[in-house]
């Protein structure tokens, strides 16, 4: 049978109370968005309901895309059919001939959001149940855990008949909790961080220190790979490629080996900070885990956030590595973030790095060097590229920011 709509329920959006218009107005605009190569989609919205009319297309693509919205809870393939009891009983019967298997077992569940529909719940029920089973062979009725769960929403301008649910996203409509910029290394961590922030509403910018000759076009492309698997969840992402290389080498002439991590840490927040107040973003995000490496210390955090009074969100600080290696695989980007190719963090690691390091001696050893002008300079010379999921050519789209 031919599905006509897909019904989209709301998750957390629900609990917004005066607030919710602009969640399910933000998730509208996201899954349109998504959906933007399936031109000839409508979409109807009610109070608690998104209904996306299929106007013919195949459904399996749209399916799997929505299965990555943030702020979706479930949806269902539906059909359509006017609010007349005689019309409701035979699509739901067409729709259960269309799923069920000999000696499957069903339940019809029914709404009525329509409150002048002659016909209460239990009666509807009844009817529809009734009318199922008398024209279907080895079915059978089952309250508690059916085979196909007959779902019935009658409202006034029509009724919607689904079967069958997935599991949306959860979470958040992306860009309805205001914008952040994601400070992304190649690594596991930050990909994940950036995944969980989309998760609760965040809209992301991307930033990545990129240090040549030390690292390679490769680990560019990485960075550019893990933002594009970031964009399924949350569409285009500008990524931010920031030269980093004076910098790294000027913090290796001057500052004791076993301060160099903190201090470069110190500098891609201070450079980060600075285009966060460009694109009118309101914090910082980063991958670090509480004691995972000696620049993820406690004391370290706070030698790093002395450079800054903007907010550093942290999604993964209690998580350990297998829980993140484990959120890795599941959002696709752990197989890119493995590839053999260097990034700035890694090419200068000092064999003992400071793990409880002193604010007023990191200060100290960089205040014999002018860091701020190089730190405009980097800014000044950052390139921008705009990450699309269909992204056509090896390194996105070119933008001058500055």
């Amino acid at each position: 049978m031919e599905f006509d709509h897909i019904l989209i329920r709301f998750g957390e959006i629900s609990t917004k109370g005066r607030n919710r218009k602009k969640f399910v107005d933000r998730l509208k605009k996201n899954i349109k968005e998504v959906l933007n190569q399936f031109p000839s989609l409508t979409y109807e919205g009610t109070r608690d309901r998104l209904y996306i009319h299929l106007n013919n297309e195949q459904h399996e693509e749209i399916v799997e895309k929505l299965k990555l919205v943030f702020g979706i809870q479930s949806f269902s393939l539906a059909i359509k059919c006017k609010s007349e009891i005689i019309d409701i009983k035979e699509m739901a019967l067409k729709a259960v001939k269309s799923l069920y298997k000999s000696n499957d077992t069903f339940k019809v569940t029914a709404k009525r959001a329509d409150k002048q529909f002659p016909l209460d719940t239990n009666e509807l029920n009844y009817q529809i149940g009734s009318h199922i089973l008398i024209h279907t062979e080895n079915l059978t009725v089952d309250v508690k855990k059916p085979d196909i769960n007959v779902r019935v929403e009658v409202r006034a301008e029509a009724t919607y008949i689904t079967c069958y649910d997935f599991k949306g996203a959860g979470g958040l409509p992306v860009g309805s909790g205001g914008k952040a910029i994601l400070l992304l290394s190649g690594g596991i961590d930050s990909p994940v961080a950036g995944f969980l922030s989309l998760k609760r509403g965040v809209e992301l910018e991307v930033v990545h220190f990129f240090s040549p000759p030390y690292t390679s076009e490769r680990a560019k492309q990485k960075v550019i790979d893990l933002t594009k698997e970031l964009t399924a969840y949350g569409g285009k992402i500008k990524l931010h490629i920031v030269p980093f290389t004076k910098i790294q080498e000027k913090i290796q002439e001057q500052v004791p080996e076993n301060y160099t991590m903190t201090s470069t840490r110190r500098m891609m927040v201070k450079i980060a900070d600075q285009l966060r107040q460009k694109q009118q973003a309101l914090a910082l995000i980063t991958g670090e885990s509480l004691g995972q490496v000696a620049s993820q210390t406690l004391e370290s955090m706070v030698a790093i956030n002395d450079v800054t009074s903007t907010p550093i969100l942290r999604p993964l600080i209690t998580m350990d590595k297998t829980e993140i290696i484990d959120i890795a695989k599941e959002i696709h980007t752990h197989d890119i973030s493995i590839r053999p190719y260097e990034d700035c963090c890694t090419i200068f690691t000092p064999a003992n790095p400071k793990t409880k390091p002193k604010v007023d001696k990191v200060s100290r050893f960089e205040s014999f060097v002018d860091f701020e002008e190089l730190v405009t300079e980097a800014v000044n010379n950052v390139n921008t590229l705009t990450i699309t999921e269909n992204q056509k050519d090896e390194f996105g789209e070119f933008e001058d920011l500055f």
